[in-house]
C-alpha cells in the first residue's frame, strides 16, 4: 500500500484536499453570512429602537438638567438681590446686569405686585406678554412656551418670589427666558444623515425648526405621518403624545423605512423625538454581506490577522483617547471650579472660594487641628464717592487697584474679594509669623497714598485664639479694628464711604 504513495499521487492528494478545504470553508462562509444577515436584519429594528430611545432619553435629561439648572441659578439670584439692600430701580438694574453675567442667567428678569417686568435695560407691563402672570398669585414654578413678536420660540421658566421686596414695594416672581435655537445648538449631533431629532409641542407642531428626515422635514409630525401609518398605530402614538408617554414607531415612506422614537422632556409639554434610516445599515449590512461572499481563504486569514492587528491598534487608540478624555474632564471640572471661586473683576477669589475655606478651617478648629490662623480684614476708603463723582469704571479701577496693593504685601496670605470693597486674607504658616511686618508696612503705605491721592485701603487684623468656635469669631474681631483705621484714615484726610463717615 505504501508503495502506492508516489509524488504525483501526495500532490493530487493535496490540491483536492486543499481544494475541498477552501471549498468547505467558502460554503461554510456563504451560509453563515445569509444566516447571518436575516438575523440581522431581524434585529435592526429592536437595536435602532433601542438606540434612538436611549439617544432621545440622553437628550430630554440634558433640556431637563438645564431647567433646573436655571431655576438653582434664579434662586441663587433672588436671594441676593434680597440681601442686597436695594433702593432705587437704576441699582436694581446694575445689579441684575451682573447677576445676568455672572450666572449665566441671559434674559433675567423680575415682576412686582403690579405685573411690571423689571430687566437690566428697562420696564414694561408683563401682563399680556407672560402667560404665567395670569394668576393673581403665584405659588408654583412654572415652565412654559413663548413666542414674542414673531420672534423664534422661546422657553421661559418662571419662579414665585415670596417675601422679595426691593425699595419698600414687593415682588411676585422671577423668570428667564432660554431660546430654543440655544437648546437644539446644545443638542445638535451629526451622523452624515442617518439619524434626525426634533422638539416637538403635543399637537406635533415642530419647536425646533429642525429637520426629521426628509419625509417629515419640519413639518407637523403627523400631519406628515396620516396616511403612512395604519390608522390605529397612529391614533395610538397621537394618544402617547397627548398624554406624554414615551413610544416609537416603524413607518415606509418614499420607499424608505424609517423608525421614530419619542420621549417626554420633563418639566415642560414637550416631546423630544428622534428618527434614523434603517434602510441606510441594512444597505451597509448587504453590502458586507456581498463583499464577504467573494472572500477566499487567503483573503479571510490576512483579514483576520489584520482584525488582530488593528484591534491592538483600537485598543491602544481607545485606551489613550480615554486617557486623553479623562485629562480633558479633569481640565475642565478645575476650570469650572476656578470660574466659580475667581472673582471676574480682579481675578482674585471670590466670596464663594472665601466660603468653602471657611468651612474647611472651621472643620479643623472643630477637630482642634488648627494652630496658627489670622485673618486681615480690607476695606477701600471712598469707594462710593469715586463712583458717584466719576463713573463705576474708576470705581472698578480703584477696586482693581486696592486688589493689587493687598495681593502685593500680603503675598504669602490668601486674598479674597468678599464685597463690593471688602477684601479678606487668611494668612497661615509663614504668612502667620509674618502678620505684623507685613501689616505695619502696609500702614505705612496707605498713609503715603494719602498725601499722594491714590488708594486708600483700611485694614484690620486677629488671630485664633483657644476661646474661638468659629473663623467668624477671628472676623469679628479684625473687622472692629478695621473700623476703627477706617476712622484714624478719614481724620489723616482719606475719602472714606459716606454710611461710615
Amino acid at each position: 500500500m505504501y508503495n502506492r504513495i508516489t509524488k504525483k499521487s501526495f500532490i493530487l492528494t493535496a490540491v483536492v484536499g486543499v481544494t475541498l478545504l477552501m471549498a468547505l470553508v467558502s460554503i461554510n462562509t456563504i451560509l453563515s453570512v445569509r444566516e447571518t444577515k436575516m438575523a440581522t436584519n431581524e434585529a435592526v429594528s429592536e437595536v435602532s429602537s433601542f438606540y434612538l430611545e436611549a439617544m432621545a432619553d440622553r437628550r430630554a435629561k440634558t433640556i431637563t438638567n438645564l431647567i433646573n439648572n436655571n431655576f438653582t441659578q434664579m434662586e441663587k439670584a433672588v436671594d441676593y438681590i434680597n440681601d442686597a439692600g436695594i433702593g432705587s430701580e437704576e441699582e436694581l438694574r446694575t445689579i441684575i446686569g451682573d447677576l445676568k453675567s455672572l450666572l449665566s442667567l441671559d434674559r433675567f428678569a423680575l415682576v412686582d405686585d403690579d405685573k411690571i417686568v423689571h430687566t437690566q435695560y428697562t420696564t414694561y407691563t408683563g401682563g399680556s406678554r407672560h402667560a404665567f402672570l395670569s394668576d393673581e398669585k403665584m405659588d408654583q414654578k412654572s415652565v412654559s412656551t413663548v413666542s414674542l413678536y414673531g420672534s423664534s420660540k422661546q422657553l421661559c421658566l418662571a419662579a414665585p418670589t415670596p417675601g422679595l421686596t426691593i425699595a419698600g414695594k414687593p415682588y411676585k416672581a422671577s423668570f428667564v427666558q432660554i431660546d430654543i435655537h440655544e437648546i437644539v445648538d446644545l443638542l445638535a449631533f451629526d451622523d452624515e444623515g442617518r439619524t434626525y431629532f426634533g422638539l416637538y409641542s403635543k399637537n406635533g407642531e415642530n419647536l425646533s425648526d429642525t429637520e426629521l428626515g426628509p419625509y417629515i422635514s419640519g413639518h407637523n409630525l403627523f400631519e406628515s405621518t396620516k396616511g403612512v401609518i395604519p390608522e390605529q398605530i397612529w391614533n395610538e402614538n397621537h394618544d402617547n403624545f397627548h398624554n406624554s408617554v414615551e413610544g416609537s414607531v416603524t413607518f415606509t415612506a418614499d420607499g424608505t423605512e424609517e423608525t421614530l422614537c419619542y420621549v417626554p422632556v420633563e418639566e415642560t409639554d414637550w416631546m423630544m423625538v428622534v428618527l434614523i434610516r434603517e434602510s441606510v445599515i441594512q444597505d451597509r449590512i448587504r453590502s458586507v454581506s456581498a463583499n464577504s461572499l467573494s472572500t477566499n481563504i487567503r483573503q479571510i486569514v490576512v483579514t483576520l490577522l489584520l482584525a488582530v492587528v488593528l484591534f491592538h491598534v483600537l485598543l491602544f487608540m481607545y485606551r489613550a483617547l480615554s486617557n486623553k478624555d479623562l485629562e480633558a474632564e479633569k481640565e475642565n471640572t478645575k476650570a469650572f471650579r476656578n470660574m466659580a471661586n475667581t472673582d471676574s473683576l480682579t481675578g482674585i477669589r471670590n466670596k464663594h472660594a472665601y466660603s468653602d475655606a471657611e468651612n474647611h478651617l472651621n472643620q479643623r478648629i472643630r477637630e482642634d487641628d488648627l494652630d496658627k490662623l489670622a485673618l486681615v480684614v480690607c476695606d477701600i476708603n471712598g469707594l462710593k464717592l469715586v463712583n458717584d463723582t466719576q463713573g463705576h469704571a474708576a470705581g472698578d479701577q480703584l477696586i482693581k487697584d486696592a486688589s493689587s496693593m493687598i495681593c502685593e504685601f500680603f503675598t504669602h496670605g490668601a486674598v479674597y474679594r468678599i464685597g463690593g470693597d471688602e477684601f479678606v486674607v487668611i494668612l497661615q504658616e509663614k504668612g502667620y509669623d509674618t502678620m505684623q511686618e507685613v501689616v505695619d508696612d502696609f500702614n505705612v503705605a496707605v498713609e503715603d497714598h494719602i498725601k499722594k491721592q491714590e488708594v486708600v485701603v483700611s485694614i484690620g487684623y486677629s488671630k485664633l485664639t483657644p476661646e474661638d468656635q468659629l473663623v467668624h469669631d477671628v472676623f469679628e474681631r479684625a473687622d472692629q479694628m478695621m473700623y476703627k483705621r477706617k476712622q484714624q484714615l478719614k481724620q489723616m484726610g482719606a475719602p472714606t464711604r459716606a454710611d461710615r463717615s
